[in-house]
């Protein structure tokens, strides 16, 4: 619940960008994409003792490379098919793997930040910066498990993105910083 409302919180720019429909499958892109780096918890039972959680996958690096590799597959699947449903935002490919990309790099980041924030009491170090800086980095702000304030923080995040889709998708307050 933390990942998901932590790649909320780095997807709140989007209802100030795209319209309505395009916000949405942006948000959605962020929210998968902050359950991504935990993916680790997989490959270490697949993997056992060749992998372990808050590896290679809780790095900037990781993140950048799913991020690029997730965005293309996004682009060629479904360039042409997604300007139907957004409506009045048009996509071609190039333009569709960015968004796709900056969507799903919000969510991955997102990850990493949060386990910087909480991760250190529960699990091994978390070294985002890798391979470019050797060391972890974190900070144990929030223990890890704390169930109130995972879904109190999804929860506030919830209400402000439904509450910021209502003022700037409203015919009468538009707010979007990019006129597309």
């Amino acid at each position: 619940m933390g990942h998901v409302a932590f790649g909320l919180l780095f997807a709140l720019p989007a209802w100030f960008v795209w319209n309505d429909r395009a916000s949405v499958v942006f948000v959605a892109f962020a929210a998968v994409a902050s359950l991504f780096p935990d993916i680790d918890l997989w490959l270490v039972k697949l993997f056992p003792g060749q992998v372990h959680h808050h590896g290679v996958t809780h790095t900037v690096l990781f993140v950048t490379v799913a991020s690029l590799v997730s965005a293309a597959v996004l682009a060629a699947l479904f360039t042409g098919r997604i300007d139907e449903w957004i409506e009045s935002e048009r996509f071609d490919r190039s333009q569709l793997f960015v968004f796709s990309f900056l969507g799903l790099l919000a969510g991955g980041l997102s990850h990493v930040f949060a386990d910087m924030l909480s991760a250190p009491d529960l699990s091994t170090p978390i070294e985002p910066l890798w391979p470019l800086v050797d060391g972890s980095w974190g900070i144990d702000v929030v223990w890890y498990n704390a169930s109130w304030i995972n879904v109190g923080f999804l929860t506030v995040m919830v209400v402000v993105h439904v509450s910021i889709a209502y003022l700037t998708t409203s015919p009468d307050h538009r707010h979007r910083l990019l006129p597309l």
